[in-house]
């Protein structure tokens, strides 16, 4: 590596998973030549790290790893890896001899969504409004294009969630539209209005919702040149030069009238997705009551469940079979 001594026939492999902070020295020609980009797989390559997870564990008739494949995108191979064990241990409880679908399921809901807290005890209003603030999420999501179909919502306490609504991408995405990124603030949006809408008061179950929001309207406005008033510029660079004693800190390369400028367009990014999350809560009102009735009697509903109860077909233009 000092480039002074010749060493033939002498290969180095070396691996990161932060190639943006590497020192440009080690780069240069005659010590790294080839960069190997490993992202996370694609859904034929999730179907391949499935089939050797797979290899050696009884499988039900019933298991189509293919569609396993397509609705666990963003996976990696040590998470799918996990989601077989998972499956093979909930079917070794049921005493079968075979993992069904059902197992795989389950274990999809564990890995993706944590680990079901049964035992929590939740006061008969807090279950109230946990309904319907997953409603809420479902609702908008159901009524707004170029949002990721719902695969299954839950007001049963997972992680330190009191509920989940779960969505399930139709295909990897590597970009988002700026209509897609709208859609997914309205959703986010969409439980807190829905508390506001039922209950006339909002609760810090929405803290998450809130950051999120904030974060995917921030970005777009500064990373990904998503307003029209302050246009295709990049705002703030950053600095995350670490072997050079830096931290990961945001340098401003604008005025504070421009700052002030950034501060509105992301109020109004995010303002502009509340009014249209209250705008279908409104309209959509007696079927947000339903679901979340139906959530606080059953807890769990799939997306086939949700498209059935509401009187929605799977393919009716707003949303799509994940499985498809």
């Amino acid at each position: 590596m000092d480039g002074f001594e010749e060493n033939d026939g002498v290969i180095l492999v070396a691996a990161t998973n932060r190639p943006d902070i590497l020192d440009p020295a080690l780069l240069r020609p005659g010590r790294f030549d080839r960069q190997i980009v490993v992202d996370r797989p694609d859904v034929k390559g999730r179907i391949g790290i499935l089939k050797v997870h797979a290899k050696n564990k009884p499988l039900g008739a019933d298991v189509d790893l293919e569609v396993i494949a397509k609705s666990t995108p963003g996976m990696a191979g040590a998470e799918l890896a996990n989601l077989m064990n998972e499956a093979a241990l909930l079917a070794a409880r049921r005493d079968s001899d075979h993992i069904l679908m059902q197992d795989i399921e389950a274990a999809k809901d564990k890995v993706m969504m944590g680990i079901e807290r049964r035992s929590l005890v939740i006061p008969e209003r807090e279950r109230k409004v946990t309904a319907y603030h997953e409603a809420g999420h479902v609702l908008v999501a159901l009524f707004t294009p170029d949002v990721d179909p719902v695969h299954k919502v839950t007001i049963i306490p997972r992680g330190q969630a009191l509920g989940l609504t779960h969505f399930v991408p139709l295909d990897d995405k590597r970009s988002y539209s700026r209509k897609y990124l709208e859609g997914q603030l309205s959703t986010l949006l969409g439980g807190r209005v829905a508390e506001q809408e039922v209950f006339d008061e909002v609760t810090s179950g929405a803290a998450n919702d809130l950051k999120r929001t904030t974060e995917i309207a921030k970005t777009m406005v500064t990373r990904w040149g998503m307003s029209d008033k302050l246009g295709p510029i990049t705002y703030g660079q950053k600095h995350e030069e670490v072997f050079l004693g830096r931290d990961y800190t945001s340098h401003q390369d604008y005025s504070d009238d421009t700052a002030n400028a950034i501060d509105q367009a992301v109020r109004e990014l995010v303002e502009t997705a509340e009014l249209r999350a209250r705008d279908i809560l409104r309209k959509e009102r007696n079927r947000l009551d339903r679901l979340a009735l139906a959530l606080v009697e059953r807890e769990s509903l799939s997306g086939e469940e949700i498209h059935a109860l509401l009187d929605l077909p799977v393919n009716n233009g707003l949303t799509k079979d994940h499985a498809n």
